[in-house]
């Protein structure tokens, strides 16, 4: 009996910092009232983060790319909206351009009161956010099949993605430096290679059993089987500043699982290349994004992320058309052209030197931007963008 075709449902979550409309910096302390009324409004869509500064959102579960994208523009409307009342801005980037991770305050909490504890410093550095895109696989064999297989495609979505160039006031020269402190973490990376579910809830409960953690959701891989929901959960992306490139990479990982099912129905499969070769991958899309090169394992060569854009999108067409979102995967073409937040916040800090303003007005500029992009031209909108 062959394995019925999954749900493909599809759920994203983003963090947001919270910044002071007026300093441009984080906001180290916010009031507890402005989670009162997030939770008010959106009620378990939202929740608190590690760090106060932190909030996070996640919509339902969803059959439509579109009706996704109308919550996530909700969701951060409505973040936006509150915030405003508080003298304070959601926005959309990985890391902060020039808030310091060592004045920041955690959240008090069980959960996190422990992970602090555990963690120490690691943790506390922790001033990053991300995306997660959760898509459906209720068999648990075909789950780790595609898990196994959907790590090749990983770097790319990194590079897509990319909105962390700047750590504590300077230019990293990195597109993504959020990973470089995630990575300190552990359980953190690529994950391993599994020839079967049993395996690897096998190896996960060795660390259960021996009280390391209490559960799957301590394992913070690029990607994983989800410890809640029968889903694979992608992690690596960067937090896209824009809603339009957030939906468009959303519905790129939702296409390759698909893409990935349809091989094997064909009684196919994508060949799991070595994790070390892929990590390669993963460090030139987290130096250089969409401006750099990848490697092609087939050709044993470097090409131009373009270029290997254009084949993904090639291999994801038929998918694309099966669940209505060829536009959401066309705009790929969009953010390797324009760029992504990285790129942008890069340019929009350089030309502010260029134009004789000092680097801490500089990076202002890039905090302003970044307050406007992360709600602008989304229909719920409002004045949330103005008044920065």
């Amino acid at each position: 009996m062959s394995t019925p075709e999954p749900s493909f449902t599809i759920g994203i979550e983003e963090e947001y910092l919270l910044v002071d409309r007026l300093t441009r910096d984080v906001a180290i302390d916010p009031p507890r009232a402005l989670m009162d009324r997030c939770e008010a409004v959106l009620a378990k869509q939202v929740t608190p983060e590690f760090l106060r500064c932190q909030i996070e959102v996640g919509t339902g579960v969803h059959t439509r790319l579109e009706a996704a994208a109308r919550e996530l523009a909700h969701l951060r409307t409505s973040i936006a909206d509150v915030a405003g009342d508080f003298g304070l801005a959601p926005i959309a980037a990985s890391t902060h351009p020039f808030a310091h991770w060592s004045e920041q305050q955690h959240t008090d909490g069980p959960r996190y009161n422990t992970i602090a504890k555990d963690m120490q410093v690691v943790v506390r550095r922790l001033l990053i956010c991300g995306m997660h895109v959760h898509v459906a696989i209720e068999d648990d064999a075909l789950r780790i099949d595609l898990f196994n297989q959907l790590c090749y495609f990983l770097p790319h979505i990194l590079a897509l993605t990319t909105s962390s160039p700047f750590w504590q006031g300077r230019d990293t020269g990195l597109k993504s430096y959020r990973l470089s402190v995630f990575n300190e973490l552990p359980r953190t990376g690529l994950p391993e290679l599994f020839v079967s579910d049993y395996e690897y809830r096998r190896t996960v409960d060795v660390l259960v059993q021996a009280g390391v953690i209490e559960d799957g959701t301590k394992v913070w891989w690029d990607l994983r089987p989800s410890a809640r929901f029968p889903t694979l959960e992608m992690r690596i992306a960067d937090v896209c500043t824009r809603l339009d490139d957030a939906v468009a990479v959303a519905a790129l990982f939702r296409c390759v699982a698909r893409m990935l099912w349809r091989l094997r129905r064909e009684n196919q499969r994508w060949r799991n290349y070595s994790r070390f070769l892929i990590n390669e991958n993963r460090w030139l899309a987290q130096r250089h994004g969409i401006e750099g090169r990848l490697i092609d394992f087939g050709k044993g060569s470097t090409a131009a992320f373009g270029d290997l854009l254009e084949e993904v999108i090639e291999l994801v067409r038929e998918d694309a058309d099966f669940f209505g979102c060829t536009a959401a995967i066309e705009h790929l073409r969009a953010i390797a052209s324009e760029g992504t937040s990285a790129d942008r916040q890069l340019a929009i800090y350089y030309k502010g030197l260029e134009d004789g303003l000092d680097p801490s007005e500089a990076m202002k500029q890039v905090v302003d931007w970044l307050i406007g992009e992360t709600v602008s031209g989304l229909p719920e909108a409002r004045e949330a963008a103005s008044g920065a």
